[in-house]
């Protein structure tokens, strides 16, 4: 009896292990879709969320391949960076999208950092400004600790000579690393990981 019962309690984690990612997953799809949708409320249900879609895409390639598109969106932006009270907000999430997805992206530099001397400790990072010599802080550089299951991180000042540069992963696999606790998983090439042994 006590035998079937460890085996329905294994069987139930187990059945959550494989269902709950899968149910997240999906759940989050769907808020995103659901919520994108309602943005164009007088059409057929999820046709909104293609409109959507459609009409970011086009102002993208405007942005991108048609000259006086460029001209008018920066324009606007100019306008906005420069209105009191707007520019605040409008500069700093322009900022942080553009650290990620924009053409000039600051976590792009993978860094290992260490934290402690005794014990040695190390966190992984992105290096963002390489030199602070500019804000008197000589020999220092600024880098992005991003926090664990949380999108949210601290920016600190560290001396170049406790910054290693991360050569075995890619910025999104290095961000990966640290947004899941260091737990992520990932197959590197035959000699990268020679060259780690």
């Amino acid at each position: 009896m006590q035998r079937l019962l460890a085996l329905i309690i294994r069987s139930f984690f187990k059945g959550l292990i494989i269902l709950l990612p899968l149910a997240v997953t999906g759940y989050i799809i769907w808020a995103v879709f659901n919520s994108v949708d309602q943005l164009v409320p007088w059409v057929p249900r999820g046709t909104g969320f293609f409109i959507v879609i459609a009409g970011i895409t086009l102002i993208g390639f405007a942005g991108l391949k048609w000259s006086f598109g460029k001209v008018i969106f920066d324009f606007l932006g100019d306008i906005l960076a420069k209105t009191p009270g707007v520019r605040h907000i409008y500069s700093s999430v322009k900022d942080i999208l553009d650290s990620f997805v924009g053409d000039k992206r600051k976590f792009n530099r993978p860094v290992w950092v260490r934290t402690s001397e005794a014990p040695e400790m190390w966190r992984i990072g992105f290096l963002t400004q390489r030199d602070m010599t500019q804000y008197g802080l000589n020999e220092m550089s600024a880098v992005y600790l991003p926090h664990s299951y949380a999108i949210s991180g601290w920016v600190v000042m560290v001396k170049k000579e406790n910054i290693r540069p991360i050569t075995t992963m890619k910025p999104a696999e290095a961000m990966k690393f640290a947004v899941s606790g260091g737990i992520t998983t990932q197959e590197l090439p035959k000699k990268r990981l020679t060259e780690m042994d």
